[in-house]
């Protein structure tokens, strides 16, 4: 089990927008990767919630934007799961570009955990015991 999970990419061409930076869309959808990544690193592929018939959906995102980010910068997106309650859970996120040690967005998600027909249900207890809680005083930073 790791509790910050570190997830590394190269900018590719298609995640630049029209201000030849990468788009803040883009940020998101690395993160949703590296939640992903840490689950499964974590002994939670997407198999074994296919098996139990059930997974995690998103309730809210928020991201705040630093820095932008350049086609071919290499990228850190830092995750951690900083709260889990009976039927969510809170994720944070911290993007770096370790070329300069810039921060180029913070930010968390909010998941519920649901069966398979959308309906909240209990995080199971091996779910749960597969994720260190990362408090804010223990953070990562660069």
């Amino acid at each position: 089990m790791v509790d910050v999970f570190c997830y590394k990419l190269v900018v590719p061409a298609e995640a630049i927008d029209g201000n030849n930076h990468v788009n803040n869309l883009e940020y998101i959808r690395w993160t949703l990767r590296a939640a992903i990544a840490h689950s499964d690193f974590n002994g939670w592929p997407v198999e074994r919630y296919r098996l139990i018939e059930a997974g995690w959906v998103v309730r809210n995102h928020n991201f705040t934007y630093f820095r932008p980010g350049f086609l071919g910068d290499e990228i850190v997106v830092k995750t951690w799961v900083s709260e889990m309650a009976k039927v969510r859970s809170k994720r944070k996120y911290l993007i770096i570009r370790p070329a300069d040690n810039h921060i180029l967005c913070r930010g968390e998600t909010e998941w519920a955990f649901v069966n398979d027909g959308g309906r909240p249900v209990a995080i199971p207890k091996d779910l749960s015991d597969s994720f260190s809680i990362v408090t804010s005083d223990s953070e990562p930073g660069l």
